[in-house]
């Protein structure tokens, strides 16, 4: 096995008097991609960041392979002291560095390299610091959402780039389908505590609930075994003082190891607060059009949004999703055309920006209003500490200022704040942005049993997926094209985005093909799959998955602390094998991805 790039060993980092990390571990060897998964606030960033040598943990080792280069994307970039965006990616290329990198990349992301710093869009901040990341193509890429403020032609770009990088990866993200296309394995980061799972995120989740599982089962074991001991300290024989004494110490013991057990800590509660139904006809647009400087936003929308429907609305930045959400919710006026609102509606609205939020404020002042102890969720009130850990706030929080939360945890305030109202209309505008997998889970259920209508814009493709009834795509010069289904049935109709602001800067206009995938050559649908190939399109699972089970029987033996003293021998012949299948692993999936987009640009044939 080639030596890890990366490995950190027993991290322990406590703060606030709580530890945050206890004895995490994990290492990335050259060429792997590796997700780091968890709850919001349980540490990941953290631990990226002492990955990165930014931060020193409490105890525990940091090793890193001599000469490796690695780069960091953080998930507030700091871009200043740089007179434009070239120079900013620039000054993060190394002496051996090809400088050609540094435009291009700014290009295909939709900059030119001119924009002064200082007066860059979160979302052109974050792409001019995925340009810097990407350019000196590293040996390591330590990613912390990666994602976060880009639209959806930039996300299906980075993650086409991303796949076509050799360097290792360490990546923390929300976006279900970037860590499904591109991790090979998964570090879960849970109550300080890591575990590592040798296959790609797309196997994660059934694999956690395993793991939960079993974690209750050994609780419910320690509670019997508890039982039976405090049974015997009461009804058992008392002539044996020495036994009982021992036997009283074991109680003690196990006693404390049902307090030092990690629990699974209690699941978030999401539902939205409903009120009386709404009219059938939620919204109709008729040949609605808006304009911004001559620049048309809509142009000659015919659009009906009944009860029930959940309306993903998709485009690149500046394409005028938010203005569109404001026009069929009557708070913008249409410059031609109409838009007509459904009876007895009551609209919630979470924004994306978190403008509603005044960072001076308690959390307990911002759930009440300020008004005493109890909030009001629909037609009760319930005390505020109860509602708080509905949403995963401890008790000692009622009192912590909101500029002074997590990301995660201003999007979980923004959904507790807006799921108390009543509503039959929720307005959704990046509802996704910071929160972690187990919340979108919840969100996505809550959406799904909602008795009302969604409005939902979002980046998220699998979210659009798991909640959206119908698409409405921008697709160029203000026009809209609106798809039955969720993201992926949109991409199957033949829908893509284009429009907006990153028209003509570059490669990201008009990405239409599927995620993940490159488009094919013009001339692909002139060639035909030949026998050699139609063949190989069909052996090749097979030979990925033999390749797959060796990899995991050989680092299973090599992770065995004794073979090494056992077997020199057997241990350097069994680390030349896994090398060699995980480079035939690699040849085996891309010839097969290879193949398999022939066959799709061929129409199936």
């Amino acid at each position: 096995m080639a030596p890890p790039l990366l490995l950190l060993t027993d991290i322990t980092l406590t703060l606030g008097g709580a530890p945050l990390l206890d004895r995490a571990s994990f290492g990335v060897s050259p060429g792997e991609r590796l997700c780091l998964v968890g709850r919001n606030g349980s540490g990941k960033s953290t631990m990226l960041k002492i990955a990165a040598g930014e931060l020193q943990a409490d105890s525990g080792t940091r090793f890193l392979q001599p000469g490796t280069t690695v780069r960091t994307l953080a998930q507030e970039p700091d871009l200043s002291g740089h007179a434009t965006t070239l120079d900013y990616v620039r000054a993060g290329l190394g002496p051996n560095d090809a400088e050609h990198r540094a435009p291009t990349l700014l290009a295909e992301l939709g900059l030119d390299g001119t924009e002064d710093p200082r007066r860059l869009s979160g979302g052109e901040a974050r792409r001019a610091a995925l340009a810097r990341a990407l350019a000196p193509s590293p040996d390591l890429l330590l990613l912390d959402e990666p994602t976060n403020h880009l639209d959806m032609p930039a996300i299906e770009w980075l993650e086409r780039e991303l796949a076509s990088l050799q360097s290792a990866m360490v990546i923390i993200s929300h976006d279900r389908r970037l860590l499904e296309t591109l991790s090979r394995s998964v570090v879960w980061l849970d109550r300080g505590v890591t575990r590592r799972l040798d296959q790609g995120f797309a196997r994660f989740e059934s694999w956690r609930e395993e793991v939960l599982e079993q974690e209750e089962r050994d609780a419910h074991k320690l509670d019997q075994k508890i039982l039976r001991e405090e049974d015997w300290i009461r009804y058992g024989v008392t002539g044996r003082r020495k036994r009982n004494v021992r036997r009283v110490g074991e109680l003690a013991a196990l006693r404390q190891a049902r307090r030092e057990a990690i629990h699974n800590p209690q699941g978030l509660k999401l539902e939205a607060s409903g009120t009386g139904l709404s009219g059938k006809l939620v919204a109709v647009a008729e040949t609605m059009s808006k304009s911004f400087d001559g620049r048309p936003i809509v142009q000659d929308l015919d659009l009906r949004v009944l009860r029930g429907d959940r309306l993903g609305i998709v485009g690149s930045n500046g394409a005028g999703k938010t203005t569109l959400l404001r026009l069929l919710t009557g708070l913008d006026k249409p410059d031609t055309g109409s838009i007509g609102l459904g009876s007895s509606l009551s609209v919630v609205t979470l924004d994306q920006q978190r403008a509603s939020l005044d960072p001076n404020a308690t959390l307990s002042d911002t759930l009440t209003g300020g008004g005493g102890d109890m909030v009001q969720v629909g037609t009760e009130k319930r005390h505020v500490i109860g509602y708080m850990k509905d949403f995963l706030f401890r008790p000692e929080q009622a009192r912590t200022r909101v500029g002074v939360l997590s990301g995660g945890e201003r999007g979980r305030l923004m959904l507790a704040c807006a799921l108390a109202r009543p509503s039959n209309l929720l307005v959704l505008d990046e509802p996704t942005n910071d929160l972690d997998l187990e919340t979108l889970d919840l969100l996505q259920e809550m959406l799904g049993s909602y008795a009302g209508t969604v409005l939902l814009v979002s980046h998220d493709r699998d979210f659009l997926d798991r909640v959206a009834t119908s698409i409405l795509a921008a697709a160029g010069k203000g026009r809209w094209i609106e798809y039955a289904g969720g993201y992926s049935d949109m991409v199957a109709q033949g829908g893509g985005l284009t429009g907006g602001a990153m028209s003509g800067g570059g490669g990201l206009s008009g990405s239409a093909g599927p995620p993940g995938k490159r488009r094919q050559p013009a001339n692909a649908a002139a060639r035909k799959l030949s026998f050699k190939d139609k063949h190989a399109l069909e052996q090749l699972p097979k030979e990925i998955a033999a390749h797959e089970a060796e990899i995991v029987r050989l680092r299973a033996r090599l992770a065995d602390a004794g073979f090494y003293n056992r077997d020199p021998a057997g241990f350097a012949a069994a680390t030349v094998s896994l090398t060699r299948t995980e480079a035939a692993l690699t040849a085996a999936e891309e010839r097969w991805l290879q193949l398999e987009m022939m066959r799709e640009s061929l129409g199936g044939n």
